[in-house]
Parts: structure tokens; C-alpha cells; sequence
């Protein structure tokens, strides 16, 4: 569904995007994780058409970006910071400004408020709403549409627990339905529970790409099991088959509460492959 080969990218004499390989398909979740200012939001703006590269070549729904038709921007629905608020329209009039545009229904309009669970304040300004609703808000105008591929610039950013489940719950409806969905983040937490491939991005050049886990196993040099104790001591193994009798004992014992293995997570790869945190 999009396809990136060698993508350069220079602002002035700042090179930003330094030789970017991507390739995501159908109905994926696919997450690009990194810091701010590492060239996240200027891959989705090319992407989408909204800037022009230097070099590479981005095709999306197995066209050139280039030469993307109108009818083809129409299968692409985007989220990004607060583009597509409008803070004295209320929520109905937000969403019909774009429906008026695709020539979308005034019934789906209504409709896709109230799969996104802003049914109770469809008459409400823009300006009124809580940042969670926002976001819920900028949801409902993408998934209007009801487009192949949707870009969700940190979607959850500053958002309280309760409501970045809800939109992640959001977000894995749209994957059910077949679309393919491509994430920016620097929440690696958010990444591994949502994310079926990602790409580690720093300083313009991807530094790992894979399925979550299988990068985390990758860089996992101790290979040991963490063993938590009802009796409040931990103990540590090697995770090997030396370790099997052990283990068989404690657990005949009925003392352990919990296992874990010593894998990193996406954060501490980060850390390992930049030596800097991807919050920073």
C-alpha cells in the first residue's frame, strides 16, 4: 500500500530525510517512532503530496505520490496537530465543511459523530471540547471519509490514559475494517501494543525496522528470566536449560508469582542504538 525506496530530503543545507526505506501493507498498523525533529512529520507531508522531495521514490496505492488523482486523496484521511478544527463551528458544522467537500452525506455526518462518542455534543463549538474530545473530533473527520490509508501524527499526545484507550480501540476498528494505518510516535509503550511493524527513525535515517517484539528480542544480550517471589525476593536465571530444574522446583513450591525475561524495551533499543532517549 506504500512504498519507499532511498527518500532524501533537504531543508536548505539540513539534510532531514537521509536515504528512508519503508514498505507497509494492506490493512497494517505500521508505526514510525522517534524524537522530535527527526524527520517524522515531514515524511507524512511527502507522503500525503503536501511536499515535494528531493530525491527516492514514494509510491502510494501503487501510484507515484507525484501522480496521485483527486479521487485518490479521497482514499487518504489525515490527522495532524489540530488541522481541521475550527474553534467557533461546532462539531456538526466542523465535520460538514468536509462533507460538503467529499460530497459526504449529512446522515454520515451524524453517523460517524456518534461512532466516535461525540453523539451528546454534536452542537457544541470546537472551542468548548476537551483536548481528548479534539482528538475525537479530528477521528471523526478522517474516518468520514472512509479511507484505504489513514496518517495519525501522535494522535494520543497529552492525552489522559482513558481517553488514548479509547482512541486506540478506535483506531483498531479502522484496521478491522481493512484499512492500512501509518502512526507517528514517540510513546513506545503505545507503538507495541498498536504497531505490527515499525521503524526506529533518528536523525533522518531509519536505525531498525521490524515487528516490536522481534526488535526487542534482538537486542536482548542478557537472556535471563527475572523470577518474583510470593515471599517478596526476586531471583534471576539464565535463560537456559540449565535453569529448567530450578525453576521446576521453585514452581513445585508454589513460590513463584511472576516470570519475566529480560528483554528491553523499544525505548532502551533506542537508547542503545542513538544514546538518547526518544522523549527528548
Amino acid at each position: 500500500m506504500i512504498q519507499v525506496s532511498q527518500l532524501y530530503k533537504k531543508y536548505e543545507v539540513r539534510e532531514v530525510l537521509k536515504g528512508i526505506d519503508i514498505s507497509i501493507q494492506g490493512g497494517e498498523i505500521f508505526g514510525l517512532l522517534g524524537p522530535s525533529g527527526a524527520g517524522k512529520t515531514t515524511l507524512i507531508k511527502i507522503l500525503t503530496g503536501q511536499l515535494q522531495y528531493d530525491s527516492g521514490n514514494v509510491r502510494i496505492m501503487d501510484k507515484n505520490v507525484t501522480e496521485l488523482t483527486g479521487r485518490d486523496q479521497k482514499q487518504i484521511g489525515i490527522m495532524m496537530d489540530q488541522f481541521g478544527v475550527y474553534e467557533r463551528l461546532s462539531c456538526y458544522e466542523n465535520l460538514k465543511i468536509f462533507a460538503d467537500i467529499y460530497g459526504i452525506s449529512k446522515n454520515q455526518v451524524r453517523k460517524t459523530l456518534c461512532d466516535v462518542g461525540l453523539e451528546s455534543v454534536i452542537k457544541l463549538p470546537a472551542s468548548n471540547l476537551s483536548k481528548g474530545m479534539k482528538s475525537r473530533l479530528q477521528l471523526a473527520r478522517v474516518f468520514m471519509q472512509n479511507p484505504k490509508i489513514i496518517f495519525l501524527d501522535e494522535p494520543t499526545s497529552g492525552l489522559d490514559p482513558a481517553t488514548t484507550k479509547e482512541i486506540h480501540k478506535l483506531i483498531f476498528e479502522k484496521k478491522a475494517e481493512g484499512c492500512t494505518i501509518f502512526l507517528t510516535t514517540h510513546d513506545m509503550t503505545e507503538a507495541t501494543k498498536l504497531c505490527g511493524h515499525v521503524a526506529l527513525l533518528n536523525e533522518g535515517r531509519i536505525v531498525e525496522y521490524g515487528k516490536p517484539q522481534e526488535i526487542c528480542r534482538r537486542y536482548n544480550h542478557q537472556k535471563r528470566l527475572r523470577i518474583h517471589l510470593y515471599n517478596g525476593f526476586d531471583e534471576e536465571l539464565p535463560n537456559n536449560a540449565e535453569s529448567a530444574k530450578r525453576l521446576y522446583d521453585l514452581m513445585l513450591e508454589g513460590a513463584v508469582q511472576a516470570i519475566h525475561s529480560t528483554e528491553p524495551t523499544l525505548e532502551t533499543v533506542f537508547l542503545e542504538l542513538t544514546g538518547r532517549m526518544i522523549k527528548e
